[in-house]
């Protein structure tokens, strides 16, 4: 470790730190450059915080309904079961509460989060998230998935990890056969963000979740330094197809104290999506999102539509050039 490094774990004022012997094997842990260890090693500059940062950037905490349950959206809830993860993100939006030790998610709050959900009709999307829920043990875990699909109005369960990539030799046949679909599916959203992340111990582990019937589904944030290029995005993308990933979101990194240096422009996140879409298959094209605080995720496209009007639209398409297409009159 660097001087500065040493300096800043020393003073005892950064988030926890970890990374697993695997995902270290990986890396370059002390170059700056590595886009894999500038995600999971502590930075000097996580000690400066710009004005804008905040603790909670996407507001969570007033949406608290019970320990370890949010309930911002109208239809779904985040259910978080665990502060633990099997390697820290710098950028991690939960850092207030990742390996925190602030909010103890026991059996009881797990009843409770349960009884919640159950008494709330309009919930139809269970998020379990954390934390890293598959950290839990494999019994636990598939307790909590049946009694959430033995809930009427719950249509949808999800989870999201980065224990695939971070971990992947915790996937076993036992833990697959306890995410396989129940009267609903159990949707698994991986976080990948680079593609040298899909070595052969983490698509073997993705192997095995897809062969067992689980959906998986692929989340990236966008982060400086790592993934801010138009081709490296692209190569991860059909990456995580060739995974069996679908690519869903990729986040701008959210305002969370102490990331500036991890952090992009919108305006980069516009000029990226615009070289993708258009000369990358629409498979391997994510939404790009901002999550507001307390507002929300919010999709970002680059300016496709120029002018509309009653009869007409005037559009851009993916190469810049000027088209024209009729707007029919009908119901309005």
């Amino acid at each position: 470790m660097t001087p500065e490094q040493r300096a800043y774990l020393a003073a005892g004022h950064g988030f926890e730190s970890g990374i697993t012997p695997y995902f270290a094997s990986l890396c370059k842990p002390f170059d700056p450059s590595c886009a894999l260890a500038r995600q999971v090693v502590p930075d000097p500059a996580e000690a400066r915080t710009a004005a804008f940062e905040r603790a909670d950037p996407l507001g969570e905490d007033r949406h608290r309904v019970a320990a370890g349950l949010v309930h911002k959206y109208p239809d779904r809830v985040l259910l978080l079961v665990t502060d633990r993860c099997a390697s820290y993100c710098r950028y991690c939006t939960r850092s207030r509460w990742v390996a925190a030790d602030a909010e103890h998610v026991g059996q009881d709050e797990l009843d409770a989060a349960v009884a919640y959900i159950a008494a709330h009709t309009e919930i139809a999307d269970v998020l379990i998230s954390g934390g890293d829920p598959l950290l839990l043990s494999t019994a636990r875990l598939q307790t909590l998935l049946d009694r959430l699909s033995d809930v009427p109005h719950v249509r949808l369960l999800r989870i999201g990890s980065r224990v695939p990539i971070f971990l992947p030799m915790r996937i076993d046949a036992e833990l697959v056969r306890a995410l396989r679909p129940r009267r609903i599916p159990v949707f698994v959203n991986v976080h990948i963000n680079h593609f040298q992340e899909l070595a052969q111990p983490a698509r073997d582990a993705l192997a095995m979740l897809a062969d067992g019937g689980v959906p998986l589904g692929g989340q990236t944030v966008l982060l400086r330094g790592v993934n801010d290029s138009a081709d490296v995005l692209r190569e991860t993308f059909f990456a995580m197809l060739g995974s069996r990933v679908r690519p869903y979101y990729l986040f701008h990194c959210d305002p969370v104290r102490g990331t500036s240096h991890l952090r992009t422009s919108v305006d980069v996140g516009l000029e990226l999506m615009a070289k993708l879409v258009g000369f990358t298959s629409g498979m391997a094209v994510p939404k790009y999102c901002i999550d507001l605080e307390g507002g929300g995720k919010v999709p970002l496209w680059p300016r496709y539509v120029e002018q509309l009007d009653r009869d007409a639209v005037t559009l851009t398409n993916y190469r810049g050039e000027p088209w024209s297409y009729v707007n029919e009159p009908g119901e309005r």
